[in-house]
């Protein structure tokens, strides 16, 4: 594991943000475009859409998710 430290988290006091990366539709890494509590039952995020800012969306598993073909 990572020697990193992440800042607290906004809304509880037992968790850390972490970042989250993704891909953008050319394909290009986009790195930290979401940051989420590592606190399950906590559910703070903030993600960067669009250039837009978003707090606390919904978290959905992604246990549905089927990935595109290419």
């Amino acid at each position: 594991m990572s020697d990193q430290v992440w800042p607290p988290c906004k809304e509880c006091p037992d968790g850390d943000l972490l970042p989250l990366s993704d891909f953008g539709s050319q394909g290009a890494p986009i790195h930290y475009k979401a940051w989420v509590c590592s606190n399950p039952s906590c559910g703070f995020n903030i993600k960067i859409r669009n250039g837009d800012v978003y707090l606390n969306e919904p978290i959905a598993s992604g246990a549905a998710h089927s990935p595109r073909i290419r």
